[in-house]
C-alpha cells in the first residue's frame, strides 16, 4: 500500500518540525511550506492526503490556502492551525472550507484523531457517496442541489444547523452527511431535544457519577460520549431550554464535557449536526435562543426543501412508498388512478413526505381492488398552506439576526377555528376542535406537561402532538 503525502504549512520551524515528526510516526510522508507562495508551488505539483495551514503567513494568510484547496483541490483535506482561544478565526476557516483545526500549543493527541480521521474520509468518500445518495429519492433541482450540497459538508467537521419544515426528511439528511463522511464507521447518536425533561437533560446529555443525586446509583455515560467519534444529531434544537443552551455551547467550544458528579471535564470527540422545523433565526431576535449558540452550531446551514417546492418527485416517492406497502403486507403495490396522482400533484402537503407516506398508507387501507381513486386520498383541501404558516416558513428567506432586514412575518394564529369545508358548518368544527384541545389538555395535565408520555396516552407521536397544539394554540 502507497504512503500518504501531507503538507505542513507554516512559518515557524518549530511547528513544523512537530508536526513532521508526529506526523512521519504515522507513516505519513511530511513536506513543509513557510509562505502562501511555496504552498501554492507544492500544491500544483503534488495531490496530498491532507494539509495544515497557519492562520498567519508572511506573504498571506491561511485563508487563502483553504479558499485555494476548496476551489481547485476538494478531495483534498485541510485543517488550520490557530492560536489557543481563537474561535471566531477557527469558525471562519470551517466556513471557508477547512476540514477541521488544531490549537496551539498542538495537542498530539487531538493531533492524531484528527489525521485518522482525515485519512479516512480521503479514502471511503467516493464509496460512501454512491452508496447513500440513493436514499435521497427525487430528481429535481431542489434534490439535486441538496445533494451536492450534501457530499460538501459531509467532508467537513463543521457543525451544520439542518433547516426545514417537519417532515421534509432532516434526520435522513443527518444521516447522509454522518454515512458520507470520515465518521461513518462511529456512532449516530439522534435525540429529540423536546423529548427529554428539563430536569433530566443535564444527565441525558453529559452522563453522571454514582450518588451524584438521588436515584443516581451506577454511573452513567451521557449522549456525548455514547457519540463518541461519531456524530450527534439534536433535533428539535430549539426546544433546548436556556440553561442547556449554555452548557452546549461550552461543550462545542471546549469539546469536552463534565458528567454530572465528576470533579474534571472528560475530552470529547464529536460532531454536531442540529435541526428544527422553527425560524431559529427568529427565535434569536425573540430571545428565546442564545444568538452565540445560533452562530456555533449556524457554521453551515443547509435547507431541506418543502415537497410543494419539488413536485416534480410526487410520483416516484408514491411509488416508492407503494411498494413499501405492498411488501409490509405481503400484497402487490397498488397503484394510483391517474385522477388520484393528479391530485397528489396538486396538493400542498403541509405535512411534506411524512403526510404523503400517510396519505398513501391510509388509501391503500381504503382502496377497492388494490385501485387507490381520488376518494380514497381524502385530502384536507381547505388546510394545505396550514403547515407551511404554523412553522413560520411560508417560502420567505431565513432573517439574520441583528440584520437590517424587515420585520418577518408572524407565524399564523393557531387558535383560529380550522377552516371550513363545502357543507361543513362552522360550529361543528369549533366544537370538534374543543374537543380536541380538552382531550389534549387532559393527557397533558395527567403526565404533569410531559409531552412525549401526553402523546403516547393519545396515540399520536410526538410530531404529531406538537402540530396540534401548535395548530390550537397551546403553549
Amino acid at each position: 500500500m502507497s504512503k500518504h503525502y501531507a503538507l505542513v504549512i507554516d512559518d515557524e520551524r518549530d511547528i513544523r518540525e512537530l508536526l513532521t515528526l508526529t506526523l512521519g510516526r504515522m507513516d505519513l510522508i511530511v513536506e513543509t511550506a513557510a509562505t502562501v507562495a511555496e504552498a501554492r508551488q507544492r500544491l500544483s505539483e503534488r495531490r496530498y492526503a491532507l494539509c495544515f495551514t497557519d492562520m498567519r503567513l508572511p506573504d498571506g494568510s491561511g485563508q487563502e490556502i483553504i479558499a485555494l484547496v476548496a476551489a481547485q483541490y476538494p478531495e483534498t483535506p485541510i485543517a488550520m492551525i490557530t492560536a489557543y482561544g481563537n474561535v471566531d478565526a477557527a469558525v471562519d476557516a470551517l466556513k471557508a472550507g477547512a476540514f477541521d483545526f488544531v490549537s496551539k500549543p498542538v495537542d498530539i493527541s487531538v493531533l492524531r484523531r484528527l489525521v485518522q480521521t482525515a485519512l479516512k474520509l480521503s479514502e471511503e468518500k467516493r464509496a460512501e457517496q454512491s452508496n447513500s445518495g440513493s436514499k435521497l429519492i427525487g430528481d429535481s433541482a431542489p434534490m439535486n442541489d441538496l445533494r451536492a450540497t450534501i457530499a460538501k459538508v459531509a467532508r467537513s467537521q463543521a457543525p451544520v444547523y439542518i433547516a426545514g419544515e417537519s417532515g421534509t426528511g432532516k434526520e435522513l439528511v443527518a444521516r447522509l452527511i454522518h454515512e458520507l463522511g470520515p465518521r461513518s464507521s462511529a456512532p449516530f447518536v439522534p435525540v429529540n431535544c423536546g423529548a427529554i425533561p428539563s430536569e433530566l437533560m443535564e444527565s441525558e446529555f453529559f452522563g453522571h457519577k454514582r450518588g451524584s443525586f438521588t436515584g443516581a446509583q451506577t454511573d452513567k455515560d451521557g449522549l456525548f460520549h455514547a457519540a463518541q467519534g461519531g456524530t450527534l444529531f439534536l433535533d428539535e434544537v430549539a426546544e433546548l431550554p436556556m440553561h442547556m443552551q449554555v452548557k452546549l455551547l461550552r461543550v462545542i467550544q471546549e469539546k469536552a464535557v463534565r458528567p454530572i458528579g465528576a470533579r474534571a471535564e472528560v475530552g470529547v470527540d464529536v460532531r454536531i449536526l442540529s435541526a428544527t422545523h422553527k425560524n431559529l433565526a427568529r427565535l434569536v431576535e425573540l430571545g428565546s435562543f442564545r444568538q452565540d449558540l445560533f452562530y456555533r452550531i449556524n457554521v453551515i446551514e443547509l435547507k431541506v426543501p418543502p415537497l410543494r417546492d419539488r413536485r416534480e418527485d410526487i410520483p416516484k416517492l408514491a411509488g416508492r412508498v407503494l411498494e413499501r406497502l405492498g411488501k409490509d403486507n405481503g400484497i402487490a403495490p397498488a397503484r394510483l388512478e391517474p385522477e388520484a396522482l393528479k391530485a397528489l400533484l396538486s396538493y400542498d402537503f403541509p405535512g411534506n413526505v411524512r403526510e404523503l407516506e400517510n396519505v398513501l398508507e391510509r388509501a391503500v387501507a381504503l382502496c377497492e381492488n388494490n385501485s387507490i381513486g381520488i376518494g380514497d386520498l381524502r385530502l384536507a383541501a381547505g388546510e394545505r398552506a396550514a403547515g407551511a404558516a404554523a412553522e413560520g416558513w411560508a417560502n420567505t428567506p431565513t432573517p439574520q439576526p441583528g440584520s437590517a432586514h424587515a420585520e418577518p412575518r408572524q407565524p399564523a394564529s393557531f387558535a383560529a377555528e380550522p377552516p371550513e369545508d363545502e357543507g361543513f358548518p362552522s360550529d361543528l368544527a369549533a366544537a370538534v376542535a374543543e374537543t380536541e384541545r380538552a382531550a389534549i389538555m387532559k393527557a397533558l395535565e395527567a403526565t404533569r406537561w410531559n409531552r412525549t408520555a401526553a402523546a403516547k396516552q393519545l396515540g399520536l407521536t410526538l410530531r404529531q402532538l406538537r402540530y396540534r397544539l401548535e395548530k390550537l394554540g397551546i403553549e
